[in-house]
């Protein structure tokens, strides 16, 4: 087997190699998109196959390069099915095992809290934990829908509960450190060591940190795998032929469940509701979208953003105001409902047939 653990000084990033020697089947964990020309000299030197570009969530503070792994490796890339991540190949849920070689099998273990989609990986001795567990601290949990609570149970739950020994290789670190383990960790991390549940939820709700400096850029992209907006929608084709025959849930999959959990209105109704006043109307498209042309009065807050930004605009501060979500066509407008419903927003519509639909109006 060939491990290696790569650096990415810019954004303290650590990427993660696992290949097999025999099949010469490789695996990369949380790839940085500036690195992408060193990954494929790292495979050729090793004359490595890439097979999977795993992500242990969706980043905000750097673009990953599973979607140019992709379309010049033909890799298949794989994000929790609760990100999002509409392009992905591979929608991961808790329990999913990626094999590569004969038997070298890599666990995934659901871990939310940073985000609601964020993963951990376990292969042989060693746990990626991605921004869920760092070494001595762990990812903050005030945007993408983070929540403390959850992070402390998927914690001391899921992760504290593994071997003692069970090395620790986290997402990032900022003090050059390089590993740990769960048992330092579950002794010593300074926010979970001793801590009880309401203790932790106490000091993640009070760090006051920065907002991640390329969250608007990266959350967005990281959606489509890292790709820019001329080459997402070859993406999404490359994705729907390629794609294998899983029980994950497709992009239309999840649009269809979340149909089932969101109130729907035509566009007459939306019309009718917003002469009478007292609701807000949001656009979840894109920022050139919205340029194009956009109802009166609506907020641009972009589906890959929506998590994070929502809680600065003064409009929605009230969760039982009326609010009117609407996109080109009605699919992103109703995942980001069914997302604000999570967040706890009581009265919530997606317009049906989107912006076009207004239009033909």
């Amino acid at each position: 087997m060939i491990f290696k653990q790569l650096f990415d000084t810019e954004t303290w990033t650590y990427t993660y190699l696992i290949a097999d020697l025999g099949s010469k089947e490789a695996v990369f964990i949380d790839p940085v998109n500036t690195h992408i020309d060193d990954y494929i000299a790292l495979l050729d030197e090793h004359g490595l196959q890439l097979k999977y570009s795993l992500e242990t969530h969706v980043h905000a503070d750097h673009i990953t390069a599973s979607g140019l792994l992709r379309q010049r490796l033909g890799a298949q890339t794989a994000v929790s099915e609760l990100c999002g991540a509409e392009a992905a190949d591979v929608q991961i849920q808790d329990g999913d095992i990626f094999t590569i070689g004969a038997g070298e099998q890599i666990k995934a273990i659901a871990t939310p809290g940073h985000t609601r989609g964020s993963i951990s990986f376990l292969w042989r001795d060693r746990v990626f934990t991605g921004d869920s567990l760092f070494i001595g601290g762990c990812g903050r949990t005030d945007f993408q829908g983070g929540d403390a609570g959850a992070l402390y149970d998927c914690i001391t739950q899921r992760l504290f509960t593994l071997p003692d020994e069970t090395l620790v290789y986290p997402g990032h670190d900022y003090q050059g450190r390089w590993v740990s383990s769960i048992r330092q960790e579950r002794t010593t991390n300074p926010r979970l060591a001793g801590k009880t549940r309401e203790q932790f939820i106490e000091i993640m709700n009070n760090l006051n940190l920065p907002k991640p400096r390329l969250i608007d850029e990266a959350v967005p992209a990281n959606r489509y795998c890292g790709l820019d907006e001329n080459e997402r929608q070859d993406a999404v084709a490359v994705r729907d032929a390629t794609r294998p025959m899983r029980s994950e849930m497709s992009p239309q999959d999840m649009v269809a469940e979340a149909k089932q959990h969101i109130a729907e209105v035509n566009v007459t109704t939306a019309k009718q509701l917003l002469a009478e006043g007292n609701i807000v109307v949001i656009d979840t498209r894109e920022e050139s979208e919205y340029a194009a042309g956009h109802i009166d009065n609506a907020l641009l807050l972009p589906r890959g953003v929506l998590e994070f930004k929502i809680g600065n605009v003064s409009e929605l501060t009230d969760k039982s105001k009326a609010v009117l979500i609407y996109c080109r066509t009605g699919g992103r407008s109703a995942l980001a409902a069914l997302t604000m419903q999570q967040l706890g927003y009581k009265n919530v519509l997606s317009m049906a047939g989107g912006f076009e639909a207004w239009q033909n109006a």
